[in-house]
């Protein structure tokens, strides 16, 4: 068959490899320069930021599988870095997180989605913004920036939509049952601070979930193996106070969230490099049961990290990489 993907992070790849290693035609359309989605990297000038993603574990038989064969593919590597829990600056241990071994994309969070995107057709900075039938097959409308109407595409034999599901129940709306399924599910954005500093802050530790904070989570990036040296540091904030600041502007942000940055670890020196990065779709706070919707009769399928997919909690990189796995399945 004819397969459009719509969606180059972690379920679409995943997905579109498989499609393709069974005899598919298959185009990945990406809205974004790069491929990867929230496994993302931010170039600077002091190196690379994993702003996005922070590590992964690997919980069932597929998916240890499959890092076993990134690590081999030197792809993939143990990060060990010590992690903590930060209340009003007081450090306490924060465990090992059931044991399981974090694991990071080398030499950044953002390289792993570019090997997976290797021999398969990707289209980046092309937006799906429509679909439609056309006999038993599918035209998508695909707009560019370069160009000032959109462009027709197809027809393809099947979609598959690997989207927030905020994004996907909009598509579907018009074309598919399951945008009633699909549309039970929302994302919460993430506001991510990006920090490079000049001189070491002289912390005993490379990550902590911080308490009563705007940030949940900081991390010193170049902890992580093949990383470039640096002090830089990474910090997301909360859910709710990124929902609550979605639109404020991002100089604004940037000055808040330095400050409870300051405020968690106890210092007040300034960086040298300094940006914020809007997630509008970052975390998904419930799941929907299963692996992926296919909808065999029209040809279309859904995936993505908020699927259930059989583990306990949504939004992981093996959440992403069993839906897609499980919707090329259900294809073939």
């Amino acid at each position: 068959m004819h397969i459009a993907v719509i969606g180059a992070g972690m379920a679409g790849l995943t997905c579109a490899r498989q499609l393709q290693q069974q005899g598919h035609q298959v185009i990945v359309y990406e809205r974004n320069a790069d491929v990867g989605g929230r496994m993302g990297t931010r170039q600077t000038e002091l190196g690379g930021f994993d702003h996005g993603a922070q590590y992964f574990t690997a919980t069932s038989d597929l998916f240890r599988k499959e890092v076993a064969a990134w690590r081999k593919a030197g792809w993939a590597a143990p990060w060990d870095g010590k992690l903590v829990k930060l209340d009003k600056g007081v450090a306490a241990n924060a465990g090992r997180s059931n044991a399981k071994q974090r694991m990071v994309a080398v030499p950044s969070m953002g390289a792993l989605g570019r090997h997976l995107a290797d021999g398969l057709e990707v289209r980046c900075e092309q937006s799906v913004t429509g679909m439609e039938r056309h006999g038993d097959g599918w035209l998508l409308s695909v707009q560019c920036d370069s160009v000032p109407i959109a462009a027709t595409a197809g027809p393809f034999d099947a979609v598959v939509l690997a989207l927030p599901a905020d994004i996907a129940a909009r598509l579907l709306q018009p074309v598919s049952s399951l945008a009633g399924q699909v549309g039970q599910e929302h994302l919460e954005p993430c506001w991510a601070l990006i920090l490079g500093f000049e001189q070491s802050l002289d912390l005993d530790y490379d990550g902590a979930w911080v308490e009563g904070s705007r940030l949940k989570w900081i991390a010193r990036d170049a902890s992580k193996p093949l990383r470039r040296p640096g002090e830089h540091w990474i910090g997301h904030a909360s859910s709710a106070w990124s929902m609550e600041h979605l639109a404020d502007d991002p100089e604004r942000v940037k000055e808040k969230l330095l400050k409870a940055f300051h405020e968690a670890t106890g210092t007040h020196v300034q960086p040298v490099y300094a940006d914020v990065h809007r997630w509008r779709y970052a975390q998904a706070m419930t799941t929907l049961p299963g692996e992926c919707l296919w909808d065999g009769e029209t040809r279309i399928g859904v995936c993505g990290d908020w699927f259930a997919a059989g583990l306990d909690g949504s939004g992981r990189v093996e959440n992403a990489f069993l839906s897609g796995s499980a919707l090329a399945a259900a294809i073939r």
